[in-house]
Order: C-alpha cells, then structure tokens, then sequence
C-alpha cells in the first residue's frame, strides 16, 4: 500500500512558478513508477509527466520545456517543478503511483492516488 499526499498549490500570476512535492509512505518508494495528472473543471483528467525508478521522464507536449519532474528516493517524494505558468495550466494536480506501468500517461496504469492539489494561475 502507498498513500500520497500532494501540497504545494496556490495562485499565481501568468508566467510565474510553482512547485508541487507529493509525499509518499511506505518503505519500496524507490520501487515505483510516479505521476502527475491534472483535472481542468469539466475535463477529464490528463497526463502531465510521469517518472519511472530508473529516473526516466515523461511528459505530455503542453508542459514539455516548462515543466520538471523530479523524484527524492531518501524522502520519498516526488515533484513538479512549474514555470512559465498559463492560465491553462490550472487545475487539481494529482500524484499517482504505480509499481508497473505499460502505457506511462493512461491513469489506468496508476493504482494509487493523493488527493489533489490546486493550481489556480490568473491572467
């Protein structure tokens, strides 16, 4: 079992930054495959990146350049480094895990899931 706890959230203006941590429990962090997706009210839930164990990264085009996913195995937490922020970028940014993925952006794949956190960026 893996609980995840996502903070980090907030308002922020066009252009400026955030980053998002996602505190995970257990003992085999190191173990998992971790991601970030996010929720636009009345949208479905997309991928924004995703890193496997081996510190290999994923992410979708519309946050490629601006995002940064990053991972601390001796913390156990995962990150999400923002900037360049748009106003489409908000949304209810969830952490999720997976022990094994076959498809690194379907939410499917990914068993385990924090509760959200809001990014609100205002024009």
């Amino acid at each position: 079992q893996v609980q995840l706890v996502e903070s980090g959230g907030g308002l922020v203006q066009t252009g400026g930054s955030l980053r998002l941590s996602c505190a995970a429990s257990g003992r085999t962090f190191s173990n998992y495959v971790m991601g970030w997706f996010r929720q636009a009210p009345g949208k479905e839930r997309d991928f924004v990146a995703s890193i496997h164990w081996s510190r290999m990264t994923y992410y979708a085009n519309s946050v490629k350049g601006r995002f940064t996913i990053s991972r601390d195995n001796a913390k156990n937490t995962v990150y999400l480094q923002m900037n360049s922020l748009k106003p489409e970028d908000t949304a209810v940014y969830y952490c999720a895990a997976a022990l094994t993925v076959r498809t690194f952006d379907s939410d499917v794949e990914y068993g385990y899931w924090g509760q959200g956190t809001q990014v609100t960026v205002s024009s």
